[in-house]
């Protein structure tokens, strides 16, 4: 699959998310570079195809009617977005499974939640509240899981920065998942996207406002409520 975004606005005259460009395709992990606190959300929503952009066009595989739309909202998982997908706080690691479980229509009773963990050598954080669990095995969880859905081809996921550790854990999750045929698009903030260049030499300005990096990158507060934030 492949996903284009073409001067995607939102907000009156962008002030929630400027014109942007990018686009992710399958087998690939793509960087966008999105600054303040809810612009990388508004940008995640509308590139899982989860929230309509007031100006541009979103397509997938080249189309951009309403079933693409539609088709888009489906395949695409939105991962760990703030206000929107993320697990609430103080949920213990074994809980926020046990959901995710659900929504990829797996068993999800404690029991199958625990053989999970086991699986993933995490039984030990069970009982721990996701907010305390260590950023690498956070992400690990949540994009797991969310791959692990019915028909998602993609991964969005949103400002993994914002959990602290090492940029290049969450890179190579990214690319690990890009590996197995995802199309995965990662948004984070600019000192991410720093350290991440200052680590590959392969990170390369794209010479458009969305910069992309091979790490493909991209630069990017909704005024109002988020809407569509269906996982």
């Amino acid at each position: 699959m492949r996903v284009r975004l073409d001067g995607v606005q939102k907000g009156r005259r962008g002030e929630a998310l400027g014109a942007t460009s990018l686009s992710y395709r399958s087998g690939r992990a793509t960087l966008a570079v999105a600054e303040t606190e809810q612009r990388p959300t508004v940008l995640g929503l509308i590139a899982s195809g989860r929230m309509r952009p007031d100006a541009g066009t979103v397509a997938l595989d080249e189309a951009t009617d309403r079933r693409a739309r539609n088709a888009l909202r489906r395949r695409v998982a939105l991962v760990d977005a703030p206000d929107v997908s993320e697990p609430a706080p103080n949920i213990a690691v074994a809980g926020v499974v046990a959901e995710e479980l659900m929504f990829a229509g797996l068993a999800s009773d404690p029991l199958s939640a625990r053989r999970w963990l086991d699986e993933h050598d995490l039984r030990s954080s069970a009982r721990l509240p996701i907010a305390d669990l260590a950023p690498a095995h956070r992400l690990r969880i949540l994009l797991e899981l969310a791959s692990a859905r019915p028909g998602v081809d993609g991964l969005v996921l949103v400002s993994p920065d914002r959990h602290g550790g090492d940029p290049a854990q969450w890179w190579e999750l990214a690319e690990e998942f890009a590996d197995r045929g995802f199309a995965v698009l990662v948004i984070a903030g600019e000192a991410a996207a720093a350290a991440l260049a200052d680590t590959s030499a392969s990170l390369a300005p794209h010479p458009s406002s969305a910069r992309v990096l091979k790490p493909s990158r991209v630069r990017l507060r909704t005024t109002a409520p988020l809407a569509g934030g269906h996982r």
